[in-house]
């Protein structure tokens, strides 16, 4: 079996039925068949916020805006993290991972700098074992990559990335993708293109994990997780 599914409580999942972004109608045609959808939330309620851990609670709202509600990190987080790793993450903790596709959408709220970012996390086993993708303006040696935590500071290993990335205004939003296979080892980032992956890496460090979204010193909005892994028979 290459995921592991887990609960708060024994019981059932409840799929969300959600109104969509047309970007993202459009990216989810893509899903191989093969692929079951286990987690999808539209933040639509407060008890949303239940299904995450987070390293700084404060840093955290279920907010309203035009499009709905959505998950706010709307402050930097008070976490010093051991190793040098984003400090504001929060963790989904209904589902463990191994093979998965993730589907998000996201509004980055800070100003325009080289490093302006959101990240999405995967394969976390604990506060200094994980992977994370960060999206950001301009690529350099620790921004706009793949990036393994593996008690040590962060890591780049993506073998292909996007030179740069445009979040556009303060009210932007963008769907972003990651495909994970750990039997070959692959990771692929795709941002609102689903056709051509932005960043590709390729490493077996970590096998499983749980899944988390967040910044490394910024702020933004997220909204309409999905995530589905392979069927089994």
């Amino acid at each position: 079996m290459n995921y592991l599914i887990t609960y708060k409580k024994i019981g059932i999942i409840i799929y969300l039925i959600m109104p969509f972004f047309a970007v993202n109608s459009i990216a989810q045609k893509s899903i191989p068949e093969n692929y079951t959808l286990i987690y999808s939330q539209d933040f639509e309620s407060e008890k949303a916020i239940g299904d995450f851990k987070f390293t700084d609670d404060n840093a955290w709202k279920i907010d309203d805006s035009n499009s709905g509600k959505s998950l706010h990190l709307h402050k930097q987080s008070n976490y010093k993290p051991k190793v040098r790793s984003p400090f504001n993450i929060a963790i989904l903790q209904k589902v463990t991972v191994g093979d998965f596709i993730l589907e998000i959408t996201l509004n980055q709220t800070s100003r325009e700098y080289n490093h302006r970012d959101l990240c999405l996390f995967f394969g976390i086993q604990n506060e200094s074992q994980f992977y994370y993708t960060h999206i950001a303006s301009v690529a350099d040696k620790h921004a706009n990559n793949i990036f393994l935590v593996d008690n040590n500071p962060r890591i780049k290993i993506a073998s292909k990335t996007s030179k740069t990335i445009n979040w556009g205004s303060k009210t932007s939003w963008h769907t972003e993708r990651i495909e994970r296979n750990t039997k070959e080892g692959t990771i692929k980032v795709f941002f609102d293109d689903m056709t051509h992956p932005k960043m590709e890496a390729k490493d077996t460090t970590l096998t499983y994990g749980k899944i988390g979204l967040g910044s490394f010193d910024d702020t933004g909005k997220f909204d309409n997780l999905k995530i589905w892994v392979p069927k089994t028979n």
